[in-house]
């Protein structure tokens, strides 16, 4: 593993830590839902090996979790 690689591990771990902390401010319902979609779309590309494939996915998974921290701080409100 070179450096670049281990950077875009450590990035999407990162984006897994921060997706599962935002699901947890779900209501209880959803909450386990929520947890759930993660993993599974985690591990759906869990074998992705190409790296201009993963950066897309890094940032397609911010974009999705800017959406739902945005949906979560209207709820609350």
């Amino acid at each position: 593993m070179d450096l670049q690689d281990f950077l875009i591990r450590a990035r999407v771990f990162k984006l897994y830590r921060q997706a599962l902390r935002v699901a947890g401010r779900a209501p209880p319902p959803a909450r386990g839902e929520l947890r759930q979609t993660i993993r599974q779309e985690m591990e759906n590309n869990r074998n992705c090996n190409d790296k201009q494939m993963i950066r897309y996915l890094i940032s397609e998974g911010l974009d999705k979790l800017k959406r739902l921290d945005e949906m979560l701080d209207m709820q609350g409100h």
